[in-house]
């Protein structure tokens, strides 16, 4: 049985891979190159992949991007970062950013609420650009 949960969550999948594929269609070098250098910002390397979607989270946040905030919150669940390890990301996030990030820490919150309600991490989402 599917909800507005789970529609949020596939929504958003969805709109983002069709939407890169898009992109990606096009012949431009610029565009693809700043995705293959996105995607390769996040393999693991000195630091852990786990460590690098956190940091992500945290910079999305404080930017007040919610498309990629949503993103991370999906690519942190499934490297392994629990509730608690989220919450001290997100009170990161607040001590740098200040009060203007609540709004964002909502809705981060409730996107994670919904990839938790479905039971399932969300569905692969490459190339990696946001």
């Amino acid at each position: 049985m599917s909800g507005p949960a789970d529609d949020r969550v596939k929504e958003f999948t969805d709109f983002r891979v069709r939407m890169n594929e898009r992109i990606l269609g096009q012949d431009n070098q610029v565009v693809r190159r700043f995705f293959a250098l996105d995607t390769q910002t996040y393999k693991a390397g000195a630091l852990d992949l786990k460590t690098k979607e956190l940091l992500g989270l945290v910079a999305s946040m404080v930017l007040r991007c919610d498309d990629c905030i949503s993103y991370h919150i999906a690519q942190c669940k499934d490297a392994g970062v629990n509730r608690d390890e989220f919450f001290e990301a997100f009170s990161v996030a607040l001590v740098v950013g200040g009060s203007i990030v609540i709004p964002h820490l909502r809705r981060g919150v409730d996107f994670h609420d919904q990839l938790e309600g479905q039971g399932a991490h969300a569905p692969a989402q490459p190339p990696h650009a946001h």
